[in-house]
């Protein structure tokens, strides 16, 4: 099968940062899905594991969490999917990824996909509604479903991929008033379209832009990027009791001066119930399923921006630029091998 890999880690200017690769077809485990990957997408995680990890047995490094596709077969243990059912889904960290023709995916990961969605258009999606909803309502505490009004939310980079789904999930499924940060024309108007109430520029103070809207302090802040630069603001324009929700790395992050307000802080990573087979991993199923009855519903719509094919090494090195520039709007998707 073809697949896109690399051997050593290291910046995507190398010839071989990403290569053109043929490898056998993998066999389903237990609960695994052999799924036909239609389309995927890239992450900053891909980025991330890109440039600083590399496997240490010879064998290639093959990337890719992120993929829409169709079952060809089931482990014997599978009991949620069968074959030729469509399916989207975002994989797993510690298991091969889906930058391959073929890929194996444990059933309580994955969704059927959307059917008002195209491939590319689905792809774009699981990895950031997993992050934004667990983000959203485990992380932060927001109840599910309940319209109570007179909250605020701060989305701090809504025009990036789990800010866009997650500006969606906040104005549809909750009564709070979503504020979103975005620094250029086409990015304001990129969050005003996903539904957020009010935009501030983030590369002014953010204490200033809160106050300027009308809200000096929100009650839930979630951190996307650049955690580290703003935890001094934290505790002037987080309200006491409020909490903040992390997916970043900042490098340090002293949360010693959030404790005269009581503020609680919290990390989001999605791949945590994969990676460690917790007791509950079936959630993310249940929460696929549930984004794939809201986008069929018209209630989320899909975050692609941009279409590149064929899936293979030249425009996954495009892409991984893009992303790294860190001025991409929404999601890029690659479709078809």
């Amino acid at each position: 099968m073809k697949a896109i890999g690399y051997h050593q880690a290291g910046a995507i200017d190398r010839p071989d940062a990403l290569i053109d690769l043929e490898l056998p077809a993998p066999v389903p485990g237990p609960r695994d899905l052999l799924v036909r990957v239609k389309a995927v997408s890239v992450n900053p995680v891909d980025v991330k594991v890109r440039a600083s990890s590399a496997r240490t047995d010879g064998a290639p490094k093959i990337l890719g969490f992120d993929a829409a596709g169709i079952v060809e077969a089931v482990g014997g243990e599978v009991s949620l999917f069968k074959a030729g059912d469509a399916v989207f889904y975002a994989g797993d960290i510690s298991r091969q990824g889906t930058n391959a023709e073929r890929h194996l995916v444990d059933e309580r990961i994955v969704g059927h996909k959307p059917a008002s969605l195209g491939w590319a258009e689905a792809a774009a999606l699981p990895l950031t509604a997993i992050t934004a909803w667990e983000l959203l309502f485990d992380r932060l505490g927001i109840p599910h479903g309940s319209k109570t009004a007179g909250g605020t939310l701060l989305v701090i980079n809504g025009a990036g991929g789990v800010g866009s789904i997650l500006i969606q999930l906040a104005r549809r499924l909750t009564g709070f008033t979503v504020i979103a940060t975005a620094s250029r024309p086409e990015t304001k108007a990129w969050v005003e379209e996903m539904g957020a109430h009010l935009v501030i520029d983030h590369r002014k103070p953010l204490d200033e832009e809160l106050a300027r809207i009308g809200h000096p302090e929100v009650n839930y802040v979630a951190g996307l990027t650049g955690s580290e630069h703003y935890l001094p603001l934290f505790p002037k324009i987080v309200a006491p009791q409020g909490r903040i929700a992390l997916i970043d790395d900042p490098a340090h992050f002293d949360i010693v001066p959030l404790k005269r307000k009581s503020i609680t802080v919290a990390w989001e990573l999605m791949f945590t119930r994969s990676l460690y087979a917790t007791a509950d991993m079936i959630e993310q199923h249940r929460l696929l399923e549930e984004v794939s009855h809201l986008v069929d519903a018209g209630v989320l719509k899909t975050t692609l921006t941009r279409t590149l094919s064929p899936i293979d090494a030249a425009n996954l090195k495009e892409v991984h630029r893009m992303v790294e520039s860190g001025v991409a709007i929404g999601k890029t998707v690659l479709e078809g091998f």
